[in-house]
C-alpha cells in the first residue's frame, strides 16, 4: 500500500464533447435497511455512522438482479427526457455485479427496454459508470452513436459477506441511468459534454478489493463457498487512504486539463463510498458544503450506480439541470478511478 501511496500510477486525460443529456432517471428497491435493524444483527450502529457516515441502505429483494434495477434505471430516465426509445443505438453499462457472466448484463436489459442497439457491460467496480460514460462519449465524439444509454447499476448485497459486520453495513443496491444526444455548442456556454476526463488503474491494489472466487483464477468449488471465497473482501483502511488522496489530486488535475477553477463547477457528485472521503476532497478544495451532493447517509456505498443516482437525485431538487457543469468522480476496486468534467 505504501507503494501506491508513495508512487501513484498516473491519469490518461482526454475530452469527449457534443452532447447533452436528455433524459436521467434512478432505481432503488423499496426495503430500507436501517442502521438500527443490523444492529439487531450484531453490527455497531454508532461505528457505522461514525466511520462511514451511513444512516440506511437499500436491499434488493431475493428475485431482483442487477438487470431489473438497471432497466428500470433506464425506463425513468426515457420517461424523464420524453425519449423515442426507437433512437437508442448503444448500451454502456456499468456493473461488477452482473446478473450472469454470459450473456452481458447489458443484453439482458437491451432485451428487457426493446432497443435495436449494440450492449456491453464495462467492469471498473465503483469506477464503472465513469468509465462507461467515458465510453459512450468517445462513440458520440467519433460518431459512431446517436444516442446512447449509460448505466450504472450493482447489486452489492449478494457479493458482500452478511457475516462480515465491518464491511456488509457499508454496502446497498441502487441503480442510475443517463440517455445522452447529441448537441452543437452554445455561443455563450461553449461545448456540451465532456470537457475534460481522467481514467486512470492500478493492478497493485487488486488485492485490496476483491472477490477471489468468482472467475478462472479460482473457479467455484463447495469448500470455496463454505470459506466465503466467493464474497467481497476488502482491506477498508487502505483503500480509505488510498481513496481520499486520489480524489482531491485527480479533480484537481481533470479540472485544470479543462481550464477551470474549482469554485466555477455548479456541483461535485463523487462516488458515495464514505462521508470522509468525500468531506476530505471538499475540504481540500476549499468548497462549501452547498456544492457538494451527498447522499450516502440514505442509500450507502452502491457503486456503479452511486453517481448516477446522486445526479438523478440533484437533478429533481432543481440543483442542477440543462447546461449546468459538474464533475463526477468515481473510485474503487482495480485499483480504478475516473473523473469528469461534464457540461450538462
Amino acid at each position: 500500500m505504501s507503494e501506491i501511496l508513495s508512487s501513484p500510477r498516473s491519469s490518461r486525460f482526454g475530452r469527449a464533447v457534443g452532447f447533452r443529456v436528455a433524459g436521467i432517471g434512478s432505481y432503488t428497491p423499496e426495503q430500507v435497511v436501517t442502521n438500527a435493524d443490523l444492529a439487531r444483527l450484531g453490527c455497531d450502529a454508532e461505528w457505522i455512522r461514525a466511520r462511514s457516515g451511513i444512516d440506511q441502505r437499500r436491499h434488493a429483494p431475493p428475485e431482483m438482479a442487477t438487470s431489473d434495477m438497471a432497466a428500470a434505471a433506464a425506463e425513468a430516465a426515457i420517461a424523464a427526457g420524453g425519449i423515442d426509445r426507437a433512437g437508442i443505438d448503444l448500451v454502456v453499462l456499468g456493473t461488477f455485479t452482473p446478473d450472469m457472466l454470459i450473456p452481458s448484463t447489458a443484453c439482458l436489459v437491451q432485451d428487457r427496454l426493446g432497443l435495436d442497439a449494440p450492449a456491453m457491460d464495462v467492469t471498473a467496480a465503483c469506477a464503472g459508470f465513469a468509465y462507461a460514460l467515458v465510453t459512450a462519449g468517445q462513440f458520440l465524439a467519433a460518431g459512431s452513436s446517436e444516442r446512447p444509454l449509460v448505466i450504472g447499476a450493482d447489486t452489492n448485497t449478494r457479493v458482500v459477506d452478511p457475516e462480515d459486520l465491518k464491511t456488509w453495513p457499508l454496502f446497498g443496491d441502487a441503480a442510475g441511468a443517463v440517455v445522452l444526444e447529441r448537441a452543437e455548442p452554445d455561443p455563450a456556454a461553449g461545448d456540451f459534454g465532456l470537457l475534460a476526463y481522467a481514467l486512470g488503474s492500478d493492478g497493485r491494489g487488486g488485492g485490496l478489493l476483491a472477490c477471489p472466487m468468482t472467475g478462472s483464477r479460482e473457479p467455484i468449488t463447495a469448500e470455496g463457498a463454505a470459506r466465503g471465497r466467493q464474497f467481497m473482501q476488502m482491506d477498508g483502511r487502505a483503500v480509505f487512504k488510498w481513496a481520499i488522496r486520489l480524489a482531491e489530486q485527480n479533480i484537481r488535475e481533470t479540472l485544470g486539463r479543462a481550464g477551470l477553477e474549482p469554485a466555477s463547477v455548479d456541483l461535485y457528485v463523487l462516488h458515495q463510498a464514505n462521508a470522509r472521503i468525500v468531506e476530505g476532497a471538499r475540504v481540500a478544495l476549499g468548497l462549501p458544503e452547498e456544492k457538494v451532493f451527498m447522499n450516502l447517509d440514505r442509500y450507502g456505498n452502491t457503486s456503479s450506480g452511486s453517481i448516477p443516482l446522486a445526479m438523478d437525485e440533484a437533478w429533481r431538487a432543481g440543483r442542477i439541470g440543462p447546461g449546468s457543469t459538474i464533475v463526477i468522480c468515481g473510485f474503487g476496486g482495480g485499483l480504478a478511478w475516473g473523473t469528469a468534467v461534464w457540461r450538462l
